[in-house]
C-alpha cells in the first residue's frame, strides 16, 4: 500500500478529508488530547443539578485556571463596580457559567499549544488561540451594544468558533504531508473547520444556537430570520477580528451583508463600536489569554 507521504498533494488531501468525512458522519468527533480538566468542566457545568460549589471545586483543582477566572472576574469587563473578588466562588457567580466555559476553553487551547504531540503546528495553535480570544470578546462587545443576545453566550460562541480547526491539526499531526505543505493545510483547516466545529458542539450538547452559529460563521448572506442572532453576532465578529487595524477593509467586507443589516451596522456606528469598545476589547482578550 502506498504510504500518504508517497502520494501526490491532491491525494494526500483527498485521503485526509475523507477520513474526516469518516469520523464526522460515523459520530466519532473528539478531542483526545483536549486536557482533563477542561473535559471536567464541560460536564460539571452540562449537568443542570451541579451547584456552585461543585464547579468551584473542578475549576480550583487547576490552579492555573482558577487565576484565569480570578482575573477576568476582575477585569474592566466584568467589575463595572471596580470592588475585586479574592475567592473563586465569588469569581464565579461574577462571571457566570458561560464565562467559565469560555476560560476553561482558553486554558485547554494553551495548554494544547504547548504540547510535543502536535510539534510543527506552532505557528497554526498560536494563531488560533489568539484568534479564540479576541473573537470571543468582540462576539462580547458586538452582542452587549447592538443585539438582545446574551453577551456571555456570545463571548463563549467566539472562544468556541475555531475548535473545528484544533480538531483538524490534531488529525493532521499524524500525517507529515501536511505539515510538510502549509497551504494546502491552510485551504483544509479554512474549508472543513466550520461543519466540523459545529459537530464537535453538537455532540458535546452544547445549545443549538451556539452549534449553528459556529457552523454559519462565514455565512453573513443568511435570510432566514429579520432579527439579530448569536449567527450574525458570531459571523461579524470573526471578520471584525480579521480586518482589527484596517477600518477601511472592514467596511468593506461588511458592507450589504444580511448580518450587518440586521445588527444595524452602518459605517458611523462601526467605527463607533471600534473605537468605544478598543480597550475594553484589548483588556478582555488578554484576561481570556493570559
Amino acid at each position: 500500500m502506498t504510504s500518504i507521504t508517497a502520494q501526490a498533494p491532491s491525494e494526500v488531501a483527498f485521503t485526509f478529508i475523507r477520513s474526516l468525512a469518516a469520523e464526522l458522519s460515523g459520530g466519532r468527533v473528539d478531542l483526545p488530547s483536549f486536557p482533563e480538566v477542561a473535559v471536567r468542566v464541560r460536564r460539571v457545568l452540562a449537568d443542570p443539578k451541579s451547584s456552585v460549589e461543585q464547579v468551584v471545586r473542578v475549576v480550583g483543582s487547576e490552579p492555573a485556571l482558577a487565576a484565569r477566572l480570578l482575573r477576568i472576574a476582575n477585569s474592566a469587563s466584568m467589575n463595572r463596580s471596580g470592588k475585586k473578588v479574592a475567592d473563586l466562588r465569588a469569581a464565579v457567580s461574577r462571571i457566570g457559567y458561560n464565562m467559565v466555559r469560555s476560560a476553561s476553553i482558553s486554558f485547554a487551547m494553551a495548554q494544547i499549544r504547548n504540547s510535543n504531540k502536535l510539534a510543527g503546528l506552532e505557528r497554526h495553535l498560536e494563531t488560533l488561540w489568539r484568534s479564540s480570544t479576541r473573537v470571543g470578546a468582540l462576539a462580547f462587545v458586538l452582542a452587549r451594544a447592538a443585539t438582545r443576545v446574551n453577551p456571555d453566550e456570545a463571548l463563549l460562541a467566539g472562544m468556541m468558533h475555531g475548535i473545528g480547526k484544533l480538531y483538524v491539526l490534531t488529525r493532521a499531526a499524524s500525517h507529515p504531508a501536511l505539515l510538510a505543505d502549509p497551504k494546502m493545510l491552510d485551504n483544509i483547516l479554512a474549508e472543513w473547520h466550520p461543519a466540523i466545529g459545529k459537530a464537535i458542539l453538537e455532540s458535546w450538547e452544547f445549545p443549538e444556537a451556539l452549534a449553528k452559529a459556529v457552523g454559519d460563521q462565514h455565512d453573513l448572506a443568511r435570510t432566514e430570520t429579520e432579527k439579530a442572532d448569536l449567527s450574525d453576532v458570531l459571523a461579524v465578529s470573526v471578520v471584525m477580528a480579521a480586518h482589527a487595524s484596517q477600518f477601511a477593509s472592514l467596511v468593506t467586507a461588511l458592507e450589504g451583508a444580511e448580518s450587518t443589516r440586521r445588527l444595524k451596522l452602518d459605517e458611523p456606528r462601526m467605527r463607533a463600536l471600534v473605537m468605544d469598545s478598543a480597550d475594553e476589547i484589548k483588556a478582555l482578550s488578554e484576561a481570556l489569554g493570559a
